[in-house]
Order: structure tokens, then C-alpha cells, then sequence
């Protein structure tokens, strides 16, 4: 029952994706002017503004995006790339705007990681061949972080919500505003941030409000400390799963949706489309996303599915499945470099007050 629950559940995952799928014929990359309509023809369909001069630079940039998908899909890959709503961005601009969290670079100021230093799931002997917590109800829906580099913020938060929902069975939609607007000691809104210590300012706050009482505006704001009298989700602290080491990663997945970070720098991870990413992508982690499953494809290949937050339309509704088991330690594009996940005990959550640390920072 559960492996059909979970084959529906993937189906309707990819009728997403394809519903907002952008396809091209290469009869239309003959010409420049197949090509300006076809540029046009996209713009309509992602509803992309721009000028009459901008879209003239935009159209070089549209053109050379354009060649690198047509040509990527010509060859035997286990992975599509697809025309989404970057597709006039250059990669500069795109990691820029959208993989900007500056993990490393926050890592290196804030030294040693922080947490319990023990790891709760390093005497489980034994794993399921795949597990996916969007199946299992533990996940929400796909967000989107728009032009802020707030991604750490989404994976800290897909990954309390998903231990909420195995404590509590009640899936709540968590606030990133909350985190992007008051966790401001030390990470640094859009400006990035690591997921860790934004464990920390949610147990010490004693707990993050709700998606709907605090909503995601995009942008850096000033902390609204009276949100917190509204619904709140609590955690009792966090753990690092052990650095370079994806079977210990594969034992904390296998138990809870996990924060992880990886290296999104890449053309391939830009217009990724469907299939297990087995394309280039280096260790210079930028972008924080969750890790909420695994499997193997039916050639055998293991992958990660991950959790991304830059809408639906990116990637297979969201997700992308990164090649899981490679030789080097990190994993695939570092995945196994920074990952750390919520500490939950009770299966309840606390009364709101308004004693929390938010004025404290």
C-alpha cells in the first residue's frame, strides 16, 4: 500500500513539472529570428518583464542558454536540462541572485560547528533502500525565496517542519521571515546564513511561528516580535551529522528530513529538469537546501531527492535528485559536507509568550 501511495504520490510530482514546462523544436534555433520568437514565446509563458533595451542584452544571454540546453539534451545523460525562468540569466547573475547563502564563506568567520556533538543516529545498523518523507506527510509545499539569499532559512525550516510532523504528526508551515528577520546576530538575512545556527535561535527562542502569521516577504525586514503570540513550533536543539560522510548522512534521511548544503554553481543545476544529476558541481557550498529522501533509479543509480526552494517550476516540482554513493567523501556538489538536523523529544509544542530572545538580539 505504502510503495503505491508513494508511486502516486511521484506521478503527481512530475505532472507538476511537466505543467510548467517550457519546450522548443531546434527548427526554432535555425534563424535569429526563430530564435527572437522563441526568446519572446518565453518570456510570455514565465511572465518575464523587460525593457526594449534590456531585452536586446538579455537575447545574447537567452541565446547561449538556449544552445547549452539543446546541446546537454543531445547527449546520453541521466538528467534533462529545460528552458525555466532563468534562462536570460547569466550563470554569474543567477548564483548571485539565487544560490548566494555564502555557506562556506559564513562557515569559515564562525568556526567549529555548533550542536550536542554527538550523533543520535550512528549505531543504526540497518536502513530502508529508499525513503521519502514528502510520502509520509512530513514534508509541505515547495517555496520559493525569490532574489534573497535566505536559503538557509528554507532548509532549517523544511527541516523542523518535517520532525514536527514525525513528533506531532501535524504538518505546520513554518515561518523563514521569522528567521531572515530576527536570527540577526549572526547570520545575515538575504546576505546568507547557516541552517545551524538557526537551530540554535529557534530553541532559544523557544520556538519559530507559523508561515501564515509571519509571512515570506523576500526581503531583509525588522523584527516583528509580537508574530511569536501566535501558533508555535518548538525543537530541543540540533545535531552535525559526522563531516564527508554520506552513510552517516544516509542514516539521519533515513529518520528525519535533514538540512544540507551544496554547491548550485553550475549551468546543469541552473536549468536542471528531470532525472538523477549526475553533471558537474564543485565543493564551494552556496546554496542550503534539505535533503527529505533517497532511492535508486531502476539502472541502479542512487540518488538524493532534495528539497529546493526556488518554486515549482524549477527542477521535478521543486526537487532535485542528486547522484547518491560517488567515490568522493563530500558526496555530489558537498552534500555531505554540512548537513545537520533538528532535536525534537516531545510530541507537543509550547503555549506562545513574549519571553523570548528576539529583543536580546
Amino acid at each position: 500500500m505504502k510503495k503505491l501511495v508513494l508511486i502516486l504520490f511521484l506521478s503527481s510530482i512530475f505532472l507538476t513539472q511537466a505543467a510548467h514546462g517550457f519546450d522548443f523544436h531546434e527548427k526554432e534555433l535555425e534563424t535569429e529570428e526563430s530564435l527572437w520568437k522563441l526568446y519572446e514565446r518565453w518570456r510570455s509563458h514565465h511572465s518575464v518583464p523587460r525593457s526594449l533595451h534590456e531585452r536586446e542584452k538579455r537575447f545574447n544571454v537567452f541565446r547561449y542558454n538556449v544552445m547549452h540546453v539543446h546541446n546537454s539534451n543531445k547527449k546520453n545523460k541521466p538528467y534533462k536540462l529545460k528552458l525555466n525562468k532563468f534562462a536570460d540569466l547569466t550563470l554569474h547573475e543567477f548564483v548571485n541572485a539565487y544560490a548566494g547563502s555564502n555557506v562556506k564563506h559564513h562557515r569559515m568567520f564562525h568556526g567549529p560547528k555548533l550542536g550536542s556533538g554527538r550523533f543520535m543516529y550512528e549505531n543504526v545498523t540497518k536502513t530502508p533502500v529508499s525513503v521519502d518523507w514528502r510520502a509520509e506527510g512530513a514534508v509541505t509545499e515547495v517555496k520559493n525565496q525569490g532574489q534573497c539569499g535566505s536559503c538557509w532559512a528554507f532548509s532549517t525550516v523544511a527541516a523542523v517542519e518535517g520532525i514536527n510532523q514525525i513528533k506531532t504528526k501535524k504538518l505546520v508551515s513554518l515561518s523563514e521571515q521569522e528567521l531572515v528577520d530576527c536570527d540577526t546576530y549572526q547570520n545575515q538575512g538575504c546576505n546568507g546564513g547557516l541552517m545551524e545556527i538557526a537551530f540554535e535561535f529557534i530553541k532559544r527562542n523557544g520556538g519559530i511561528t507559523t508561515e501564515e502569521n509571519y509571512p515570506y516577504k523576500a526581503t531583509d525586514g525588522r523584527c516583528d516580535a509580537s508574530k511569536d503570540k501566535g501558533e508555535l513550533v518548538s525543537i530541543d536543539g540540533h545535531e552535525s551529522v559526522p563531516e564527508n560522510d554520506e552513510e552517516a548522512l544516509l542514516k539521519a534521511v533515513s529518520n528525519q528530513p535533514v538540512s544540507v548544503a551544496i554547491d548550485a554553481g553550475s549551468s546543469d543545476f541552473q536549468f536542471y529538469s528531470e532525472g538523477v544529476f549526475t553533471g558537474y558541481c564543485g565543493t564551494e557550498l552556496n546554496h542550503g537546501v534539505a535533503a527529505v529522501g533517497y532511492g535508486v533509479d531502476p539502472d541502479g543509480t542512487k540518488f538524493w531527492i532534495v528539497r529546493n526552494s526556488w518554486g515549482a517550476e524549477w527542477g521535478e516540482g521543486g526537487y532535485i535528485r542528486i547522484e547518491r554513493g560517488i567515490s568522493d567523501s563530500e558526496g555530489k556538489c558537498g552534500i555531505a559536507m554540512e548537513a545537520s538536523y533538528p532535536v525534537k523529544l516531545s510530541s507537543s509544542n509550547p503555549e506562545a509568550s513574549d519571553d523570548g530572545i528576539k529583543d536580546e538580539l
